[in-house]
């Protein structure tokens, strides 16, 4: 199997673990359908260009900050919290699942699932 096809399965699993999490807290519906696309308004960032572009979405689209949350959530007994972070981690999952990665500098549609190669300028340009 390649790469991609792990990733896109680790997304699923992402998705149906946050997804049954949700739904097992008795979660609102309304609030997982509010915020289910709430990460992908770091996509304002192209607006500054892509270098900030590509940040604000990456920041926004790894597990590291619901993971944090969803840790404050359990640890400080916030159920807010981690019901946010399940609904971020399950958007996470879906846009892997479906096949939306990480971004590039040198464009959107350049991502670390996509079918194109990587941009080398990605890895070879120094600051």
């Amino acid at each position: 199997m390649e790469p991609r096809s792990f990733l896109r399965t680790e997304g699923l699993a992402a998705l149906a673990i946050a997804l049954s999490g949700y739904l097992t807290l008795d979660g609102p519906i309304w609030l997982l359908v509010v915020l289910a696309l709430a990460p992908d308004l770091s996509m304002i960032g192209y607006l500054a260009g892509p270098r900030l572009g590509s940040l604000s979405y990456n920041i926004a689209h790894t597990y590291t900050a619901p993971l944090a949350l969803g840790s404050l959530g359990f640890f400080g007994d916030s159920r807010m919290a981690l019901l946010v972070a399940l609904i971020w981690v399950g958007h996470i999952g879906a846009d892997r699942l479906v096949g939306y990665g990480l971004k590039f500098e040198s464009g959107f549609r350049d991502t670390h699932l996509s079918t194109q190669p990587a941009p080398v300028a990605a890895f070879t340009k120094s600051e």
